[in-house]
């Protein structure tokens, strides 16, 4: 919002509490915090000009059916700027559903060196984070946090993990 300025901006989550939460800590004008399900967006046909999905789309049950509503709510010309990742086992998969995805895949990026290094620089700011937790919890947080010399990061770091970011364009005809 700071950066670009866009007229407005819709956020959307399925989980109902982080949406509330949202609504109370992000009081922004122009941002709007919406509860639903990326399979089935709550908006009509080419209502968006751009639609970002970070590290979210894992958890889809049908990603397939995602990058159907991404191009459906996008009018034409819209883009898509995603970015993801998958275990190594899974990547044939991932890419063949973005190559038949109904928008042209403009740009593609493997982007571990660049997510390794901002590990590596927010290392001291999230162990301090993690240190604030209860006792019981900073193993979890530590793991889970973008700490350096993690079995994630470690998996990241070894090409376990690709993360990737992409630019796609919708030409899909506008909806009467």
């Amino acid at each position: 919002m700071r950066t670009l300025q866009p007229a407005s901006y819709t956020a959307l989550d399925l989980n109902r509490a982080a949406v509330a939460f949202c609504r109370r800590t992000h009081n922004v004008p122009g941002v709007d915090f919406i509860n639903g399900d990326a399979e089935k967006l709550p908006f009509p046909d080419n209502a968006f000009d751009v639609v970002i999905n970070i590290e979210s789309s894992g958890a889809y049950p049908d990603f397939s059916r995602f990058l159907a509503e991404v191009a459906r709510v996008l009018r034409p010309g819209g883009h898509f700027l995603y970015a993801d990742l998958r275990p190594r086992n899974k990547i044939p998969v991932w890419e063949a559903a973005l190559a038949s995805a109904p928008m042209q895949m403009v740009s593609r990026e493997d982007i571990n060196a660049q997510v390794l290094h901002g590990m590596q620089d927010n290392t001291p700011r999230m162990l301090d984070l993690i240190g604030r937790m209860p006792v019981y919890l900073r193993h979890i947080g530590r793991e889970f946090c973008g700490v350096k010399d993690t079995k994630f990061y470690r998996a990241l770091q070894s090409g376990e993990y690709s993360y990737r970011m992409y630019c796609f364009v919708c030409h899909g005809r506008a909806v009467s």
